[in-house]
């Protein structure tokens, strides 16, 4: 498998990254930028291809990236 290649990928993981990068790119990054993010995205949630034959081992996350991005942003208190 070239790299960069999309193939191992589900179609679930596909339409995800899609609507990844749409929002990027509503926010006014690039579609080559949003394009690689959205990717990163998926790779870090799901642990990268899921199709039969690409190392595929864990199970996929259903934390929300919003809720982190929420949780991430305020200060801690100790």
């Amino acid at each position: 498998m070239p790299r960069g290649s999309k193939s191992k990928y589900s179609s679930k993981q596909k339409r995800k990254a899609e609507h990844i990068e749409e929002g990027y790119e509503k926010r006014g990054t690039s579609k080559k930028e949003a394009e690689r993010r959205a990717w990163a995205t998926v790779n870090k949630e799901g642990g990268g291809g899921k199709k039969s034959g690409s190392g595929r081992g864990k199970k996929g996350s259903k934390a929300s990236s919003r809720k982190g991005g929420r949780k991430g942003g305020r200060k801690k208190k100790h």
